[in-house]
């Protein structure tokens, strides 16, 4: 029976599981819509949803339990300076699952996570502003 397994193992250790998820959220804090595996999406939503919680709150205890889930110090950063006050009127329910079909290669059912209200033009920014920034350099050479 399982009793009290609250949440989905993917194949993977609990250290493993738990690295996962943090690079995860922090790509979906970063560019607010990713595409993954389904389990892996429904494990994540509740993981984000949690993170907008602690930006919502916005103390100091809560950005420090925030920066022991996620690895980089920008994606505290901006859940704590732009979703959590963006999500600060709104009683959960940031995140949304849509299913995306299934991956040509294994046929596993895929799925879009996006924040609700999100920035369209977060997505990929980090990596515009990295190509811009290298174009410039070998233009000044």
């Amino acid at each position: 029976m399982r009793h009290a397994k609250g949440h989905r193992r993917l194949n993977r250790t609990h250290e493993h599981r738990k690295a996962l998820l943090a690079n995860m959220a922090g790509s979906l804090i970063e560019h607010e819509q990713i595409k993954t595996t389904l389990p892996k999406a429904r494990e994540l939503k509740s993981v984000v949803e949690k993170l907008i919680t602690l930006g919502k709150r916005g103390d100091l205890h809560a950005r420090r339990q925030a920066v022991s889930r996620l690895k980089q110090d920008a994606h505290v950063a901006k859940l704590f300076s732009v979703l959590g006050p963006r999500y600060k009127e709104r009683n959960g329910g940031c995140v949304r699952v849509l299913k995306a079909g299934f991956r040509y290669g294994d046929m596993a059912p895929m799925a879009i996570v996006e924040l609700v209200d999100r920035d369209a033009e977060a997505k990929g920014a980090a990596d515009k502003a990295r190509v811009s920034a290298q174009d410039a350099d070998t233009n000044a050479e």
